[in-house]
């Protein structure tokens, strides 16, 4: 009742405009160049014990909703024990 007042093309129209307005931003770089990654990093190149476990988790839970798989099976059935072969 409540969204009888708003007209369904109102927020398309926003959609349109924002695209419209964001792709002046965007830089097309030709396909034998590619853009210089900052040199001086503030990371280390080791994964944490909580990155990996938030890693692992997600791409567990992907699996178990039928996400394709990236490795060869061998008979392995649990998604956490897939991720973790995927991982290495």
């Amino acid at each position: 009742d409540d969204f009888d007042d708003v007209e369904e093309d109102e927020g398309l129209e926003d959609l349109e405009n924002a695209e419209e307005e964001g792709q002046e931003n965007v830089e097309i770089l030709p396909s034998g160049e590619r853009q210089q990654a900052n040199q001086k990093r503030i990371t280390t190149p080791y994964m944490t014990k909580y990155e990996r476990a938030r890693v692992l988790g997600t791409r567990a839970l992907q699996i178990a909703m039928c996400a394709p798989v990236m490795v060869e099976l061998e008979g392995e059935t649990d998604p956490l024990l897939i991720a973790m072969k995927e991982l290495k």
